[in-house]
């Protein structure tokens, strides 16, 4: 039904996630892998798991760019018919948005 990644393919560096992915099985991965898992425990769990939430601020930046990027209607339809265009009007956009 689902393809699992293999667990040997799971970045070391840190995982940020929302609480949408706080379950048992991802945690079991990722502790195998020794990678520190920043995620936010859902209000049902009953026991308490700790969460940087000074990284997890981190998740919510890249998120609110990618919102910025996607009120380019260029970048939300994706109009360039090569990658090459479509990458550079990502880099032209951000680079907008950080001289703003």
């Amino acid at each position: 039904m689902f393809n699992r990644t293999p667990v040997h393919e799971i970045p070391d560096s840190p995982v940020l996630a929302d609480k949408g992915f706080d379950n048992n099985h991802l945690r079991g991965l990722l502790r195998e892998t020794q990678t520190k898992a920043v995620i936010p425990p859902k209000a049902d769990r009953k026991d308490a798991i700790p969460c940087d939430f000074v990284m997890y601020r981190w998740r919510h930046l890249i998120e609110n760019f990618f919102c910025d990027l996607k009120q380019v209607r260029g970048i939300t339809t994706r109009y360039d018919k090569k990658d090459e265009s479509f990458a550079a009007f990502i880099f032209l956009r951000a680079i907008h948005l950080a001289v703003k």
